[in-house]
């Protein structure tokens, strides 16, 4: 007979894969380095950040069914298999002086390798904590965020000692290792495994539908949590790929200290996923959602006046904690409308709402900087935004609850 797993190591093999690609996270760190050695322009800089993000958009939308049908250790495999030879690749386009190949290899390589390991833990261990939806999601989600904690000095002390072209082959190397021994212990649960949850109304997830990821598209609420999650990235990823020179020119900081604060970032990041989607198994995930983003309207038109180092940061880590929350909590919000039937391919098609993001973030964020020479008219346009998103998440509680009474009614009549 097959011995069951333990379905901690199952979530700490989860973290393996999420923690190394987690690390474009801090990108920024190469940000100055590079525009210093090779002369190229802000904007073009983060092109190739904004592009890894939109192929980690894509490849989840595309592989999402890969990853039902094959499972998450063959998925685990490919991701590691990408992910590294996209840093190693980024190696040989920097010694060459090629942004183009840079953008290949980081950005479309990189980024492939990024949305593969991304979906990959996220259905298996909902799979795995049946009893504790947000939990899981939380934990699969939470390496991602803490990575940029642990690469961010790590790449700068690397640069610094071996050069950037260097410092891309160590890292492609190390994350493909802990990648490649995270996969191969990652693999679905039983069947019928933690059944007897189904009969226990206290703990089983209640989910208004059971909808494949080809009938989950075609409903109003799969377009709502898509327009929150574009939102919400689109402002938090335009903050996380400018914090570095951000909080030089706004509170400051020097470039050590920036660099140190982009690390940290990455500490409420990592908690915010952990932390905000384990509160939403106990207040709901549209409580969830309407507090990050009446607590970033006002934090984002708030930021562009503090000068205050200390401050400034505070209210950038909060602003992280809410970014990290939403990643982790949709996951389960999925799992809450529309099911786990599908619940990986569902999950990468919501992701396209990060790949769009990911290339608009940035890039507004660079442009509007270059243009107006500040950073405050891009958190105002964004404070905006959230406004938006704050309708949004109002309007997905009033069809929540809508499918909810016509379920009763069925259950009634049945």
């Amino acid at each position: 007979m097959n011995k069951t797993k333990n379905r901690w190591l199952i979530a700490l093999a989860a973290v393996g894969i999420h923690i190394s690609i987690g690390s474009v996270y801090a990108w920024s760190v190469f940000t100055n380095p590079l525009i210093e050695k090779f002369g190229w322009e802000l904007k073009s800089v983060s092109f190739t950040f904004s592009i890894a993000i939109l192929f980690l958009g894509l490849s989840a939308a595309f592989m999402g069914h890969f990853v039902e049908k094959h499972g998450p250790r063959k998925s685990g495999i490919v991701s590691a298999t990408f992910f590294g030879l996209g840093l190693i690749g980024s190696g040989f386009a920097t010694s060459i002086e090629s942004l183009p190949l840079l953008y290949l290899t980081y950005g479309v390589f990189g980024g492939i390798g990024l949305g593969v390991g991304y979906i990959t833990p996220v259905s298996t261990l909902v799979k795995w904590f049946p009893d504790r939806r947000g939990l899981a999601t939380g934990l699969a989600i939470m390496g991602f965020g803490f990575a940029a904690m642990i690469a961010s000095p790590i790449m700068a002390m690397l640069i610094g000692s071996v050069g950037i072209s260097n410092t891309f082959y160590t890292l492609g190397i190390i994350y493909f290792v802990i990648m490649i021994a995270s996969a191969l212990y990652l693999e679905r649960p039983p069947v019928g495994y933690m059944a007897h949850l189904q009969n226990d109304t206290k703990k089983a997830n209640t989910d208004l539908s059971q909808l494949t990821a080809n009938e989950a598209v075609k409903s109003r609420r799969f377009w709502y949590l898509w327009v929150m999650l574009f939102i919400n990235v689109t402002c938090g990823i335009a903050v996380l790929s400018v914090a570095s020179p951000m909080a030089q020119e706004i509170a400051g900081l020097s470039a050590a200290a920036a660099a140190t604060m982009v690390g940290i970032m990455g500490v409420f990041n990592g908690f915010g996923r952990i932390g905000w989607a384990s509160i939403s198994d106990y207040i709901g995930r549209p409580n969830v959602y309407t507090a990050f983003f009446a607590i970033q309207i006002v934090t984002f038109f708030v930021l562009p006046n503090v000068t205050h180092a200390i401050l400034f940061q505070a209210i950038l880590f909060l602003i992280l904690t809410c970014y990290g929350g939403g990643f982790a909590s949709i996951p389960a919000y999925i799992g809450d409308l529309f099911g786990t039937k599908q619940l990986g391919a569902i999950h990468g098609y919501i992701l396209t709402a990060w790949a769009a993001a990911g290339l608009a973030g940035p890039i507004i964020a660079a442009w509007i900087r270059e243009t107006t020479n500040s950073y405050s008219g891009t958190l105002s346009i964004f404070g905006f935004m959230f406004i938006v998103a704050l309708l949004v998440s109002v309007v997905i509680r009033v069809d929540i609850k809508k499918l909810q009474e016509a379920n009763a009614l069925e259950r009634k009549a049945s």
